[in-house]
Formats: structure tokens, C-alpha cells, sequence
């Protein structure tokens, strides 16, 4: 960041730690209890809030939490030993922004930049989503929540990346009403982005982990939707409201069907990208193949020329003595003998599979062999082959 920054730390014994790791664009204020966080963070403009849950206790941290959130505009961080998944879950419904352990205090200063980022862009979209709101909700106010998934799924065969999908996908949402943060699982990557196409690590988290634990993971007024290859986190359920709280739920779990559909069928186009790579290089390889296979069956031929020839030679130096008694005979037998031998094995040699060609051929079966391509399978096979020109 290009200026510095004050951040307000509660129940921090020795703040020289921190100081060390975040450097002299951070000035620490510590402060013992949490009307003096309040005070101390709106008298001095603080940027951020750290609260200590190992000095504090994890209840009391999280109380703090709460109580800074209601009070304050400002990011919380919550520094603690505890790393369940419940615990975290408790932070997050708490509004904490984000939470380290002490084993990731080195990924400190990195962690309260992106927050503070984050906080920075959430600003701006705040702020061009209030003037938009008028316009957007007379436009959506006559379009039913099925017109709205309706459109989205025709709209979503035109995205040819996973930024485009998220976007589209939020569009979608606003017309619910819904706060959300996304994650979207293909086989080539994940992607983890809020509406500001920015990525919030606490979230990043608890989708990632919550992700195998069913359709629903609900907590508080939050709720987690989980669809294949996709999950939503959902901060601003209608808990209130049983009616429009299972409409949401049943709408929104369309537009993730939808979703991951088309990130399947992303995967698919970038699969076939590959094996269409690999079809040109195939090619190209097998071309320089066969033109070293030529060369050396005309070398296996010019071999067994000269092999043919030393016979004839053999013979021919071999006339003189043909008296034709048994040591002739022998002679002359074991000659032909070995240039039989000889030929036989310059020809098997020569004809022989190249072993490097052998190996090729198996790792080209095994890609091809199963139904759904192992896009990292096709990856290596590309690695082992040079590329054009090369």
C-alpha cells in the first residue's frame, strides 16, 4: 500500500512482534478492552481491527468481534490457536474478515493487505451499486425469479472462462437480493471470487473445507450450497422469512445446476484443446519417426550388401582349394554359415522397435484408453514431445 495505516490490536500482550511483521506502514495501537477498541478505532480512523483470541479467550475474542463489526466499518482479524472448522464458522458469523493461527503469522502482512484491499473494492462497488439500485430494481422488479434463471442459463453458453461464469452468475444473484462469495472447482483450477471479482481468504477457506459436507451447510443467517464443481456461500439468508428463505435456496440451486454445467462443458472445451495439441505434435513426431526408421533400414540394406559381398569374397578366395576334400568342405560351409548368422542378425537389428517408440505408443494407448481424458496425462505426454520447430 502507498500509505500507511493504523490498525487498533485488543488483548495483544507485546505487540513487537506484529510490528516486525507488518512493517513501518502499520502503526499498532493497543488497547485491553473492547469499548476502548471502539473509542480508539473511531478517534484515530483506524483502518483495521486485530483481536488476539489467545490473550482474550475464543468466546471472548469472538464477543469482541461481534460488538467491533456492529460498531465499526473497519476489516476484523481474529488471531487465535484454534483451527476447527467450527471455530472458524463461529468467527465468520461473528463478521470476522479474517483468521490466522501462529503457525501463518508469516503470511501476516500479505493476509491484512488483501483484507484491506478487499474492504477497498467492496467500497467502490458499494458505491456504484447505490447509484445503479434505482434503475436495476425498476428494471427487475416485472422479471420473475424463473425469468431470472431462465436468462441466466441461456446467457451462460456465452462464457468461455470462469471469470465470465462468476460475473454472469452474480448478475444473476443481485436480482435475489443475496451477499455471496463463490467458488468454482474445474479440472484445471479453481476459482474463489466476491462480486468484486477479488478473492476473500476467510471464504476461500470455509468453501473449500464445507465443500464435501453436503448440499446445505447452514450457520446463523448463512448458508452454504454445495453443487459438484460448485459452492456458494450465501451471508444474507431471510432466516425470518420461511417462504422466501426456500424459494432462495430451490432458485439459487438452479443457477448452480446451471453452473456447473457449463464448467463441465469449459473443461471439455479445454480438453479438447489439448488432444487437438497433441494430435499436431503426434504428427509431427510420428513424421520423424518414420524418416529415422528409412534411414536405418537403408543402412540395415547396405549392411547386409556388404555381408552378401564378404561371402562372395569368402567363396571366391575359397575356389583354389576346391579339391573338394573334407577340410574344404568345411571351409567353405562354416563361411556360409556365418554370413547367414550374420544376415539374420543385421536384419532382426535393424527391423527391431525402437524402445523409445515403444514406450510412446503405450503412454498414447493409455491417454486414449479411458472414457473422460486425464487432462494431466495429456499434459506430460505433451512434455515428453518437442514442440514445432523444435
Amino acid at each position: 500500500m502507498s500509505q500507511g495505516y493504523i490498525a487498533v490490536v485488543l488483548g495483544r500482550d507485546d505487540d513487537r512482534q506484529l510490528e516486525s511483521l507488518l512493517g513501518e506502514k502499520c502503526r499498532l495501537l493497543t488497547v485491553d478492552s473492547i469499548s476502548a477498541v471502539i473509542e480508539t478505532a473511531a478517534r484515530h480512523e483506524a483502518k483495521l481491527i486485530m483481536i488476539d483470541a489467545v490473550v482474550l479467550g475464543e468466546e471472548k475474542a469472538l464477543e469482541a468481534c461481534q460488538i467491533c463489526k456492529e460498531q465499526q466499518d473497519a476489516p476484523v482479524v481474529i488471531l487465535s490457536d484454534q483451527d476447527s472448522l467450527d471455530y472458524k464458522m463461529q468467527a465468520y458469523e461473528a463478521g470476522c474478515d479474517d483468521f490466522l493461527t501462529r503457525d501463518a503469522m508469516f503470511e501476516l502482512k500479505a493476509r491484512l493487505d488483501r483484507v484491506l484491499f478487499n474492504k477497498v473494492a467492496n467500497d467502490q462497488l458499494r458505491l456504484q451499486l447505490k447509484q445503479a439500485n434505482e434503475m436495476a430494481f425498476i428494471a427487475m422488479s416485472d422479471t420473475s425469479d424463473l425469468g431470472v434463471n431462465v436468462q441466466f442459463l441461456l446467457d451462460v453458453n456465452n462464457c468461455s472462462n470462469l471469470d465470465e461464469l462468476g460475473m454472469r452468475l452474480y448478475q444473476a444473484l443481485a436480482s435475489y437480493g443475496l451477499n455471496c462469495s463463490l467458488q468454482m472447482r474445474s479440472r484445471y483450477t479453481v476459482k474463489n471470487m466476491e462480486a468484486n471479482g477479488m478473492a476473500k481468504e476467510m471464504e476461500s477457506v470455509l468453501l473449500a473445507e464445507c465443500k464435501d459436507q453436503g448440499r446445505y451447510v447452514d450457520f446463523g443467517k448463512r448458508s452454504i450450497m454445495n453443487y459438484e464443481k460448485v459452492s456458494l456461500l450465501v451471508k444474507n439468508m431471510p432466516v425470518d422469512d420461511e417462504k422466501k428463505y426456500g424459494a432462495i435456496k430451490d432458485n439459487v440451486f438452479s443457477l448452480l445446476q446451471g453452473c456447473d454445467a457449463r464448467i463441465d462443458a469449459l473443461d471439455n472445451l479445454q480438453s479438447l484443446a489439448l488432444e487437438s495439441e497433441l494430435v499436431k505434435r503426434l504428427s509431427t513426431h510420428l513424421r520423424s519417426v518414420m524418416a529415422h526408421v528409412d534411414e536405418s533400414y537403408q543402412e540395415v540394406m547396405r549392411d547386409i550388401a556388404d555381408v552378401v559381398e564378404n561371402m562372395a569374397d569368402g567363396v571366391e578366395s575359397s575356389i583354389q582349394f576346391l579339391g573338394m576334400d573334407e577340410q574344404q568342405e568345411a571351409a567353405l560351409q562354416k563361411i556360409m554359415e556365418t554370413g547367414i548368422v550374420d544376415t539374420n542378425r543385421i536384419f532382426n537389428d535393424g527391423m527391431r522397435l525402437d524402445e523409445g517408440l515403444k514406450g510412446f505408443l503405450t503412454r498414447l494407448d493409455e491417454v486414449f484408453s479411458s472414457e473422460k481424458t486425464d487432462p494431466q496425462m495429456i499434459q506430460s505426454l505433451l512434455s515428453s514431445m518437442p514442440s514445432n520447430g523444435h
